[in-house]
């Protein structure tokens, strides 16, 4: 998803923008979204929220660059769009309803009771205010770099968003493993069962 939602797109538009200039180039990312999209439904491949929804965020922002004909502007957009998922994630946190546990469900095939267990839940509200603080991070970084201009805001966002992301998966997944396994929660992958017990 990092690669059809933040990747390509960046590096289209960073591309087109020199050679062919922004219409086209915005022209470009829109008809990139169309195609993942189009591409997955007729490969009958999953279609998660967390994907629809960067999807759509990433042709509004298109189109309001188109609108306003301005490349600063789609790259502010998402500086906008972090400080919101910051304020989103650290907000379902502080309530007890961490978004971690909702999401989590676009990636994993996870037990309906797995939820209801103290620890896995206290793991998902921290694992929400990490991802709330990264997002901070990213917004922090994107208006440094777009000072430089409209290119080193498309390389932070392109680059170095992508690898900030990353990293943050990285920590959160062994700051959970650590946590679960500290805490006697064990996990198995599925069709991995144990065996049944011998006949008396």
């Amino acid at each position: 998803m990092l690669l059809e939602t933040v990747i390509v797109p960046t590096v289209l538009l960073a591309l087109l923008l020199h050679m062919v200039g922004l219409v086209p180039a915005l022209c470009a990312v829109i008809g990139w979204s169309a195609f993942v999209i189009g591409a997955r439904r007729l490969m009958k491949r999953d279609l998660p929220r967390t994907l629809l929804l960067c999807t759509a965020m990433l042709i509004g922002r298109a189109a309001v660059a188109l609108i306003t004909s301005s490349a600063a502007v789609y790259v502010l957009q998402p500086v906008l769009g972090s400080v919101l998922m910051f304020v989103i994630f650290v907000g379902s946190a502080m309530i007890g309803r961490p978004i971690t546990a909702r999401l989590a469900k676009d990636f994993v095939r996870l037990p309906a009771e797995l939820f209801k267990h103290r620890t896995v839940n206290r793991v998902f509200v921290e694992v929400a205010l990490m991802w709330g603080g990264s997002r901070l991070i990213d917004a922090g970084m994107t208006l440094g770099f777009l000072h430089w201009g409209v290119e080193a805001g498309l390389m932070s966002r392109g680059l170095l968003s992508g690898l900030l992301t990353a990293l943050t998966v990285a920590i959160c997944t062994a700051h959970g493993w650590r946590k679960l396994r500290r805490d006697g929660v064990t996990l198995r992958l599925a069709g991995r069962r144990s065996p049944a017990p011998a006949a008396a």
